[in-house]
Order: structure tokens, then sequence, then C-alpha cells
């Protein structure tokens, strides 16, 4: 299935930021701003052949985005999934007399029958990595034991389990797929293995089956079935019941899961296992946009419990999250801290320290890359030392600090570049047709910016002296980078209407006369304008809706009248 409108193609076929008018604008607003722009490039006022022929190449960009933005259906494809959404294979076909929620679903069907034909060649790799360290000697250590021994003093530390997972999944037909999955483990010198296969089959639009086979050298074969049904909109229900051939005899279970949407934020659970380990969990999940929060409370043998957990989400670009967790039951307490934070693209780095009775004292490290994830349980002591608890706290704080400065930080740049670098290259060609086009729309805005100056001028209205738009250089830590900016005061200029200024939220390097300066970076907008005989100075955000003057400045400037 396509993805919704990216960046990138809102930088270089932006309709809206074309005609500049809203996303939500009206067709009274289209129809206005579309006459406006073919007053100013219509041919037939160009008598120069090659203004005219540059005239019609823009008059005819302006026509399409009208087109576009006037048809409702149209317009609900070009908002989700942009103008290559307009050339689907197959899209000629769809009846235009439908509603937009309807063009979508035909949209994304057709999509789907696109996909059909390389799901062949198609793996969703998936695979955990999980080393265990026995860390203790560094805070359980008796001094007596190594007083005879040469090179006690030295702490011993030692992996003593290891656990590795890996899946693939196979999609055989639309409805069917095949996942094969494996696994190792080792603990003190003892190991096995498993390998499992399961064909899922989704027999509707509300759920689907599995049927899983599974063999190993600790548990014997596994025989098992999954269900999936969706009841209603807002309530699910998966049960499993499975045969474990061991040397023990045939040990049946069953598991089923009732889960149901209490609002658009919150999910109620209710789990219920017979077999080997029975118990009876409830649990409450709410997650938002800023939290995770937990409840779950369970009865069984032989693990009863009840556990408590809350994780708070910071809005920044590293995603971070920091975390906490009470778990009290049979077993003993145990109370668990954390964060975690992404590091580059595909990889989130998070730590937690795990502290209990009677567990003692743990720490947790974990990476997430991509579809894998690696983990490092490390076990400091059995006991509750506060000398534990602090270097587990602090010491991979300081590791990270110390690697995020380091290592982190030059690798994210050095990829930053080449990714600009890249960027710029595919998109040099378009770049330089963009410029110019823009080149040539700013010969055709000459005469009638000569005009609205004209009219501004008698009226002591608004008069643009200088306007930049790109990469302004403010900071002093990077005075070495070269501002990358174009001249635009004559395109804002041609935009000046009834002495404002009004810029929508699209990016502005789709106005007619702009194009984009330094591809892949942040862009601002810089103008330096006089309004009845009073100068002033703003500055603008590429996406950042502009209106000038501002109110309180015309208010100001008529009580200084």
């Amino acid at each position: 299935m396509a993805s919704p409108l990216d960046d990138d193609e809102l930088a270089s076929d932006d309709y809206y930021s074309l005609l500049n008018v809203r996303r939500e604008a009206t067709q009274e607003e289209l129809k206005a701003a579309y006459r406006r722009l073919c007053m100013l490039y219509h041919p037939d006022k160009h008598r120069d052949p090659e203004l005219k022929r540059q005239a019609e190449h823009l008059f005819n960009l302006v026509h399409e985005a009208y087109e576009v933005l006037s048809d409702p259906q149209a317009r609900a494809i070009y908002d989700i999934y942009g103008k290559r959404g307009l050339d689907v294979e197959g899209w000629e076909v769809v009846e235009r007399k439908r509603t937009p929620a309807e063009i979508r679903e035909e949209y994304e069907r057709l999509q789907r029958e696109r996909e059909e034909r390389r799901l062949q060649q198609r793996t969703n790799p998936k695979g955990t990595i999980s080393v265990g360290i026995d860390a203790t000697d560094l805070f359980d250590r008796y001094e007596e034991d190594f007083e005879d021994m040469v090179g006690g003093g030295v702490p011993h530390v030692e992996i003593n389990k290891m656990h590795i997972s890996q899946s693939i999944e196979a999609p055989l037909t639309t409805k069917d797929t095949a996942i094969l999955s494996g696994s190792l483990s080792t603990h003190n010198g003892n190991g096995g293995g498993t390998i499992n296969l399961a064909l899922r089959r989704v027999t509707s639009a509300k759920g689907w089956g599995e049927v899983e086979l599974g063999a190993g050298d600790s548990h014997g074969p596994f025989l098992g079935m999954k269900i999936f049904r969706n009841l209603t909109p807002r309530f699910f229900v998966t049960a499993q019941c499975g045969l474990q051939f061991s040397s023990r005899g045939v040990r049946p279970g069953f598991t089923t899961v009732l889960a149901r949407h209490l609002d658009k934020n919150t999910m109620g659970y209710l789990q219920w296992r017979w077999g080997i380990q029975s118990s009876m969990n409830t649990s409450i999940v709410r997650d938002t946009k800023s939290s995770h929060f937990t409840f779950a409370m369970q009865l069984g043998i032989p693990h009863t419990f009840m556990m408590m957990s809350y994780q708070y989400k910071f809005q920044d670009e590293d995603q971070t999250k920091i975390k906490g967790s009470v778990k009290s039951g049979f077993f003993g307490t145990v109370v668990e801290y954390g964060a975690e934070r992404k590091i580059s693209r595909h990889s989130v780095l998070g730590a937690t320290v795990s502290v209990g009775v009677p567990q003692g004292v743990s720490l947790k490290i974990k990476l997430n890359r991509a579809s894998q994830t690696y983990f490092f349980p490390i076990h400091l002591t059995d006991q509750l030392l506060p000398s534990a608890v602090f270097y587990a706290t602090v010491g991979p704080l300081v590791f990270y600090l110390a690697m995020r400065q380091l290592i982190i930080r030059p690798y994210v740049r050095a990829q930053k570049e080449q990714e600009l670098e890249k960027q710029r290259e595919s998109s040099a060609s378009d770049i330089a047709k963009k410029k110019q086009e823009a080149e040539a729309a700013v010969l055709l805005m000459q005469e009638s910016v000569r005009r609205i100056i004209e009219a501004e001028e008698s009226r002591m209205g608004l008069i643009i002296l200088n306007a930049w738009y790109g990469k302004f250089v403010t900071d002093n830590s990077r005075k070495h980078e070269r501002a990358k900016v174009i001249d635009v005061t004559v395109p804002l200029q041609c935009l000046v209407k009834d002495s404002k200024l009004i810029l929508t939220e699209a990016t502005k390097s789709g106005l007619p006369g702009f194009y984009d300066p330094c591809v892949g970076e942040e862009k601002s907008l810089k103008v330096l304008y006089q309004f009845r005989g009073v100068m002033h100075q703003v500055l603008s955000g590429d996406t950042e809706s502009l209106r000038i003057p501002k109110q309180c400045k015309i208010e100001a400037a008529q009580k200084a009248k």
C-alpha cells in the first residue's frame, strides 16, 4: 500500500503551495487563487517568444493544480497519497462519482492488487539475541575466599546463559502465510533448541486462524492451533490450544484472551490459561501520545502477582521515554525503573534497573536495531546493596553520555551528510528545472509587481523591500557554514493584495517564483518590509503560516498617525 504524501513530494509538487491556499481551502478560495495566477501567467500577455513559452509552461502547471484540487475525488486521493496517487495503475477504471472515503477504499484495493505480484519475494525477519551476564562477584565477594589464591583480587564476571531466536515469514498467497521460527538456549552449560512451523490463513476481514507444529530436544513435539476473531469493532477474542508430547505423556493446554476497547486510548484484557501453569489474568492498558500505563493482576499456580507500570514519552526527536514499575506476588517484590532513547534512525537503546527481594539487583541493557533485538541482563548482586543500585543507575548514564559524544553524534552527523548528498544528487535535475521555472516566473512578474508597488505607494501600503528564502546561519558555532538563500523579493511583492501578504502553512518552496536552494535542510523566510512608512522585519519557518502586517502593527501605525 502506498504511503501518505511525504516531505519530498510536498517540496516538489505541492499544489496547495503553488496556489498559495490552505489545505482546507474552499472552492471559492481555489478559484480566486487560480484566476489571479492565470492573469499573471497567461501566454497572451507576453509578446517575447521566450517569455511566451515560459508563461505557457507555468500556466499549464497552475491549471493542472487547479484541475486536481477542484475535483473532490481527485483531491481526496492527492491529500492522502500525493501526485503519484493520481497515476495508480487501474485508477482510470474507477467510477468518479464516489465519496472521498469510497475513493480511498478503492485506491487501497488497487494498491493491494499491485502488491500481490511481489508477495513471493517478501519476508519479515525478526530475531532476538539475549546474553545473560553474572557479575555478582563485583559486589558479593568475600575477601577471605581469596586470601590464599593467586589473582584472587580480580572479580570474576562470566556469561552464564544465552538465548538466540529467529523467525521469518513467507507469504504463500494473499491470505496464507508460512512462519518458520527457531531458537537455541544455554544455561550453565546445559542447552537445547526448538524449531516451529506455523501456517496462518486470513479467513475474513474479521479474523484469522493458525496451525503450529514444533519440535525440540527438551520438551518434545508440539501441536497447536490459534484463532483470532473480531466480534465487534471494539471487542475481539483470541483462543489457543495445544498438545505437548513428552516423556511424561501428552500434556494439553488452553489459553483464551478477551479484549475490549474501553475508550479511544484504553484496552481491557481478560486471560484464562489452563494446563501446565494455570492462571487467570486481567489487565488494563492505556496508551496515549505522552504516556503508557498498565495495571495487571494474576491468580495462578505458581505465579500470583499484582503489577503496575507507567511510561512517560517525551515529545522530542530522540523519542525519549522514562519508565517505572512495581510488581509484587508470591515470589517477592520487584521495582524497576529505566529509560530508552532513539540513537539513530533504526536503533533504540534502553537500560532498566531491577531491584527486588529476593532477586537482588540487576541491570538490563536492550538494543533494538530494526527488527532485531539484543538483550543483555546483568545480574549484579543477590542482596539489596546501595552501592550496586548506585552503579547500576549512574554507570549506564555516564557510558551513554560518553558514547553519544564520541560515537553516536559523529556517526549520525556523517550519516545525515551522506543522505543529504545523495538527496541533492538525485534531485539535482529537478531542482535545476524548478530554478529555471522560478527565474522565468520572476521575469513574468515584473510588470505586475511594478503596478502593485505603484498602488501600494499611493496609499502608504505594504512594500516588500527585501526578502530571502533558504538556510540562514545564525548560530555562532556554525559560522563556518555558508548561508544558502535566494532572493524572493519580487515573488512576495507579487502576492501582496490590498496591503496584505498572506502565506499558508504549506512549504514555501512551491510558491510561484520560489525553489528549494538547500534540499533536505531546514529553511526560513526573512522579510524586510515597509508599512505606513515604517520598516519592519520578520523571520518565518518554512511551513509556518505568515500574515503581513500583523494586526497589532496596524493598530500601532494608526495610533502613530
